[in-house]
């Protein structure tokens, strides 16, 4: 590990690993502000009881201001975690790799509010109620709408339409521009794609091909809907014969999706009128039929990148045709969470992952491979923190 001065440490692999103790840095407001924001969130949501308030209390003092603490004896996963942690505990937060420091303040946050335990809270998510108030909003109920007029266009646009909104997650608004298949919010269009390997990823996916696809979910709510509309796309217009869909299996960071999360909108979809409810109807069949299977483990909600994946895991995903990741996260965790140039190849820093991966990724934090130099120029030209906003995204494939 390095001092506190830096916010890097090298390594053998010659890009340094992202740390959180430069202060202004992106992943240190993450622990420094949008942390302990949460905890006070998770805290208003619910009714907890004074254990549950004494814990939060507890974790909010050792994230601000103590060192890493292992899990308690009895903790169902205290040896992994410890075997996860070892180098870090004892140390600042801050000092310890990102998305390490990320991964294990949510472990820490369930067993503050006794999602893992045997009493009365077990099992209960605390980021559902922000989950389904985003379901219930407007927004959703607009973008459903826009379905209607969607099913009519010829179905290369609509995939390339599809395509963008599950890109653009929660950023999305299904008011497409259906003739050049992209968002038509002006913040959202073609010049915010930082790269678009999209053709690949279709001529991946030939129609009637026979494909098994697997997608690995980012968030729930708003984001996941789009994804189920590209499933169904993809069933429907015969690119994938199956789809195969990871879900994390207990919550982790914010909004990631569970099976809990599939349901509710599904739910969602068939309850709404016209093309959603058909949608939703399709979908809530297909997984009756087994073309859309529904799957998770326990990695999904590991701090390690997929270079470090198990064997059944990595087995599910060579037999797959092509494996799309979603979000952040995954992208962080495909290519290392580590400050690498932003032109170093994509191909070679997934040539690790078995089989063709596909990388759908809005930018919301500094890890960035397999740009264009003239775009990285111009992207740094603009002076915005292009990395980090959201602003941006990019579709990157390599097969």
């Amino acid at each position: 590990m390095t001092e506190k001065t830096s916010h890097v440490s090298g390594d053998a692999a010659g890009a340094p690993v992202i740390l959180s103790n430069e202060p202004g840095s992106f992943a240190w407001g993450v622990l420094a502000k949008r942390h302990p924001a949460l905890i006070q969130q998770v805290r208003d949501a619910f009714p907890y009881g004074r254990s549950q308030h004494e814990a939060l209390d507890v974790l909010l003092d050792e994230i601000t201001n103590g060192v890493i603490e292992p899990l308690a004896p009895g903790e169902h996963d205290r040896e992994r975690w410890a075997d996860w942690g070892q180098e870090h505990f004892g140390r600042s937060w801050y000092d310890a790799p990102f998305l390490w420091a990320e991964s294990y303040f949510y472990r820490r946050l369930l067993g503050a509010v006794g999602y893992f335990g045997t009493g009365p809270w077990q099992g209960v998510d605390p980021f559902a109620p922000f989950k389904r108030a985003e379901l219930r909003g407007e927004a959703v109920e607009e973008e459903l709408r826009a379905l209607d007029a969607l099913a009519s266009v010829p179905a290369d646009e609509r995939a390339a339409a599809l395509l963008h909104a599950s890109l653009w997650g929660n950023r999305a608004d299904l008011g497409f521009r259906v003739s050049s298949g992209e968002p038509a919010t002006g913040d959202t269009d073609a010049s915010a794609l930082v790269a678009d390997d999209s053709a690949l990823l279709w001529q991946l996916l030939p129609v009637g091909g026979s494909s098994t696809v697997a997608v690995v979910a980012d968030n729930a709510g708003r984001e996941l809907i789009p994804d189920l509309i590209l499933i169904d796309h993809l069933l429907e217009q015969r690119h994938a014969e199956q789809v195969v869909l990871h879900l994390k299996p207990y919550p982790y960071y914010v909004s990631d999706a569970m099976t809990a999360d599939v349901v509710d909108c599904l739910r969602r979809l068939t309850e709404a009128p016209g093309e959603a409810s058909a949608i939703g109807d399709r979908l809530w069949k297909a997984m009756a039929a087994g073309s859309l299977e529904v799957r998770t483990h326990p990695f999904f909600c590991a701090p390690l990148p997929y270079g470090d994946m198990p064997e059944d895991l990595r087995g599910e995903f060579e037999s797959a045709t092509l494996t799309i990741l979603k979000g952040d996260l995954n992208y962080r965790r495909l290519v290392g969470d580590k400050l690498w140039d932003a032109t170093a190849s994509f191909a070679d820093l997934t040539a690790h992952f078995p089989g063709a991966v596909a990388a759908l990724r809005t930018l919301k934090s500094d890890v960035i491979v397999g740009l264009e130099r003239e775009v990285l120029d111009g992207l740094e030209r603009s002076g915005a923190a292009w990395r980090t906003s959201g602003t941006h995204a990019l579709i990157q494939v390599r097969r």
